[in-house]
C-alpha cells in the first residue's frame, strides 16, 4: 500500500537549517509528483515545494532560496524511496506542521493541495529564540 513517513523535524533558532526526509513505499511509483506542505496553528494547509518526475521544481515564493526539493527513487524490489527537503535561513514563520504528499497522473498545478492522494502524518518544525 501506498504509504509515506515524514521524519527530521525539530527545533531550530531563526537562521538554522533542517533537512526533512519522507521515505515512500515502493507502492509510490516513479511516475508520481511529490510535494512537501505545511500547516500552521490555524492557518490553512500551503504548499512548500513541489517536484515532478522529469526533476523540475516548484517553491513557495516566501521560500524559494531558502529550501530545496529533491526526490531519491526507490530501488530494488522492497526498497524506499526518500523525498528531501532541505531548509536553510529559517524563520519563525516557517514554524508549522510538515508534510510530504503523494499525486498520481498528470496535472497542470502541483502546488495545490487538492491534487495530491497520499499523505504522511506530518512532522513538527518549530523556529524560535
Amino acid at each position: 500500500q501506498e504509504r509515506l513517513a515524514e521524519s527530521g523535524g525539530g527545533s531550530v533558532q531563526p537562521g538554522g537549517s533542517l533537512n526533512l526526509a519522507c521515505a515512500y513505499s515502493k507502492y509510490i511509483a516513479a511516475e508520481y509528483y511529490m510535494g512537501w506542505f505545511r500547516q500552521a496553528p490555524g492557518k490553512e494547509r500551503e504548499a512548500v515545494a513541489a517536484i515532478r518526475t522529469d526533476g523540475t521544481a516548484q517553491y513557495l515564493e516566501s521560500v524559494k532560496g531558502r529550501f530545496t526539493i529533491s526526490k531519491q527513487n526507490a530501488e530494488g524490489k522492497n526498497a524506499e524511496g526518500i523525498l528531501w527537503l532541505q531548509m536553510g535561513s529559517l524563520e519563525p514563520d516557517d514554524t508549522a506542521v510538515y508534510y510530504c504528499a503523494a499525486g498520481r497522473g498528470w496535472v497542470r498545478r502541483i502546488l495545490v493541495a487538492e491534487n495530491y492522494h497520499y499523505w504522511g502524518q506530518g512532522t513538527q518544525v518549530t523556529v524560535s529564540s
